[in-house]
């Protein structure tokens, strides 16, 4: 059976937890689609497009994996692509309650789209983007937890500052 899924979220920056659901989603699903949000009122470090380079580079040997983007309700994206599973990343207890919820609503929206949760390898179970921008701006190593590529990026972005 092909089953098409969603990954979506705001990857500002991609981390490596990130890496690892994308890794074992590409594992269990025929395609992995990683559908990044534009969503402004986030205020995100980088572009939409930036975001779309920085996973297509991290993820570009796995290849049932593409990355689009998307505005919206994520279901009608998901409905335009064909995607009949939303991959989910849950990290803790707190998680839990928000993607539940989540869940919920999108299958009262879209009750023909299931929601996944997989949890991340036990390494990245505390890492959220919004950490690792907020350590690295204050001088923190955050080697190990961001792709390379990302590292690169992120160094050059905050000297730009």
């Amino acid at each position: 059976m092909s089953v098409k899924a969603l990954y979506p979220g705001t990857f500002d920056p991609p981390t490596n937890g990130h890496l690892d659901l994308i890794q074992r989603g590409a594992k269990i699903f025929s395609h992995l689609t990683v559908a990044i949000l534009n969503n402004p009122v986030k205020n995100p470090l980088f572009t939409v497009e930036e975001r779309v380079e920085m996973i297509c580079e991290a993820t570009r040997e796995i290849s049932n994996v593409s990355v689009d983007t998307f505005s919206g309700l994520m279901v009608d994206f998901a409905r335009r692509e064909g995607a009949s599973a939303v991959l989910r990343g849950i990290r803790a207890i707190s998680d839990y309650e928000y993607e539940f919820q989540m869940a919920l609503m999108n299958r009262r929206l879209a009750p023909e789209i299931e929601t996944v949760f997989l949890q991340p390898a036990g390494r990245y179970s505390f890492l959220r983007s919004s950490m690792v921008k907020e350590v690295f701006g204050l001088g923190g190593d955050i080697t190990g937890l961001v792709p390379p590529n990302v590292l690169k990026r992120l160094r050059s972005r905050m000297n730009m500052k």
